[in-house]
């Protein structure tokens, strides 16, 4: 949506319609910009610089391109944006955060895991603006109920090594009887790597000989996957 509303002065000089919470109130959230929703969260301007918060809004967009970039960004990279201090850069990455679980909460409440679509709904939102590598294994029971998830490593940008071991023991204290691992590829592009690919095939191996099937191994790369079982692999 284009951003109309007036670029300078304080917000409360300007026309009602233009000044962000009103116009969220009268017409809607999804009739503001960016910028102006970002401005909501901001809230106040900057007395140095004498840019209100729709001001710096634009900029904080201008120097990262777009929401998911804000969100990979760390609070100290948002505090290089003038106006932007600890306290609004926190405010941002909450919202940013209960998005993700909001997100996620009608996924993690159904009672089946019972597809490939499943997992990525409930987890892509957590993993597909990371900077690293996170590796989790989701343990299940036999009626594909999750019983827990956890993080089995978190690695660098070009690469993260999982031993079957560090998948299985979780499985086994916990009684799962399959799994499915979910990582991300920072890269965006979620094509397996042959570390993947070796990582799955172990796993696997694993699995069958304790008694624990692995049903998926999925990368999530942006706002892409890619799924071994549906790929035929699995």
């Amino acid at each position: 949506m284009a951003d109309n509303s007036t670029s300078s002065s304080s917000i409360k000089h300007w026309p009602e319609d233009d000044r962000p919470r009103e116009r969220l109130v009268r017409y809607g959230e999804d009739k503001l910009s960016d910028a102006q929703l970002l401005g909501i969260l901001i809230g106040s301007g900057d007395h140095r610089s004498q840019k209100n918060a729709v001001d710096i809004s634009r900029e904080l967009l201008q120097e990262f391109g777009n929401f998911q970039s804000i969100d990979r960004a760390s609070v100290n990279e948002l505090c290089s944006v003038p106006g932007i201090g600890v306290a609004k850069a926190a405010q941002i990455k909450a919202a940013m955060e209960i998005g993700k679980r909001m997100a996620a909460h009608s996924v993690g409440q159904r009672q089946k895991m019972n597809s490939c679509q499943s997992f990525v709904d409930l987890y892509a939102p957590f993993l597909k603006n990371l900077r690293k590598e996170i590796v989790k294994v989701v343990l299940l029971n036999q009626k594909l109920n999750i019983i827990r998830d956890l993080t089995i490593s978190e690695g660098s940008v070009d690469a993260s090594i999982v031993h079957p071991r560090e998948v299985m023991i979780p499985a086994i204290k916990e009684s799962a009887a399959r799994i499915v691992l979910i990582h991300n590829h920072p890269s965006g592009d979620p094509t397996p790597s042959h570390a993947d690919i070796e990582i799955t095939h172990r796993v696997s191996k694993a699995g069958e000989i304790i008694g624990i099937q692995l049903i998926d191994h999925i990368i999530i790369g942006g706002s892409e996957y890619y799924s071994f079982s549906e790929e035929g692999f699995l």
